[in-house]
Parts: structure tokens; C-alpha cells; sequence
């Protein structure tokens, strides 16, 4: 695990943020404290795997987010929703977006179909992705502290770790959109 973390562990954090953000930032910052990996990289590995992810459903959206949401009719009717919401709260989307636990393949696509030009996207991505890459790490950085987490508690307990950090993401993720969710009836129910 030593060798693997030394070898591989920044392009490893880049890799899982591009595909699951908290656990992977939360799993790697724990052990920051045992010298393993520098809070400032971290933030850094952590924001570029999540902002190739934001710009790849960015440009699907921007592009051709129509024939790509045809042929996805789930994601289509979590697009529908959102797209009201975003277009009566742009600002706060925009800024807020990364730490919507799963809208995050949607909510860009949906500034991609808004018509948002590139480079004001570039700012909102930059901002909102930094700000929750050093949030996300700070928080990781405390749970290894407070827990003492050790590079051998992630060999023997590794599904244990890995699905309690994903545990804790998906709880602070549920209450997120279960709040968003009353935002958007409270919204439509204002329109009417």
C-alpha cells in the first residue's frame, strides 16, 4: 500500500475525483497528517480530476446535450427539473454545484445547454472546484487526525474505510438534494 501511495497516490486521487470526488479526496487526505501527501497537492489533484470531469459534461451539453440526454431518459428528467432551477438561481447553481451530490454529470450539462459561454464557466468551475477540493480536503485531513488513520488500518480495513467515507458523502449528499429538492417544488409551486 507504502509503494502503491508513493507510486501512484496524486494520479490515483486525480482518477477517483474524475469518477467519485469525496471518498477519493476524503480516503487520500486522512492521511495527510502521517506525511503521506501534501495538503496543497492534494487540493490540486483533487480540483483537476473534478474539473476535466465538470468540462467533458460541459461540452456534451454545450455541443449536442439533446441527442445525449435522448438516449439517457433517466438523466433527461433530472435535466428538466434542474434546468428551471438554474435558469431562476444561476448564481447560486453555478457556485454551489460541486456540492450537489449526484447532479454532478447533470448540472453541467445543463450549463452547457443553458448557453453559458466557455470562459464564464472557466471562472465558475475554477472557484467551485477549488473551494470544494479544500473543503473536501480539510474535512479528510480532521477525520485522520481524529481517527489516526495509518497507511496498514487501509490494508487491513480498506472496504471498511472506503464505504464509510462514502457512507458520510452520500449522507451530506441525500440531505443536499433532498433540500434541493424542496427548493425546485417551492419554485414551481411559485411559478403557478
Amino acid at each position: 500500500m507504502q509503494e502503491f501511495l508513493d507510486n501512484y497516490g496524486y494520479l490515483a486521487l486525480m482518477v477517483g475525483t474524475f469518477f467519485e470526488g469525496e471518498t477519493a479526496i476524503m480516503v487520500v487526505s486522512s492521511l495527510i497528517h502521517r506525511g503521506l501527501f501534501q495538503f496543497p497537492l492534494t487540493v490540486l489533484a483533487a480540483f483537476f480530476g473534478a474539473f476535466m470531469n465538470d468540462w467533458i459534461y460541459y461540452l456534451i451539453g454545450r455541443l449536442n446535450g439533446i441527442y445525449f440526454l435522448a438516449k439517457r431518459p433517466k438523466m433527461k428528467a433530472k435535466t428538466q427539473l434542474l434546468t428551471g432551477l438554474f435558469n431562476q438561481h444561476k448564481i447560486s447553481v453555478l457556485f454551489s454545484y460541486r456540492f450537489l451530490y449526484g447532479f454532478r454529470i447533470v448540472i453541467p450539462l445543463v450549463i452547457g445547454m443553458s448557453g453559458l459561454k466557455p470562459i464564464s464557466f472557466l471562472f465558475y468551475s475554477i472557484a467551485t472546484g477549488l473551494f470544494w477540493a479544500t473543503v473536501v480536503t480539510t474535512v479528510g485531513y480532521f477525520v485522520g487526525i481524529v481517527l489516526k488513520v495509518e497507511p496498514d488500518s487501509f490494508e487491513r480495513n480498506f472496504l471498511f474505510i472506503v464505504f464509510g467515507f462514502a457512507s458520510f458523502g452520500l449522507l451530506i449528499g441525500f440531505m443536499i438534494n433532498l433540500f434541493l429538492k424542496k427548493q425546485i417544488v417551492k419554485s414551481e409551486s411559485n411559478e403557478k
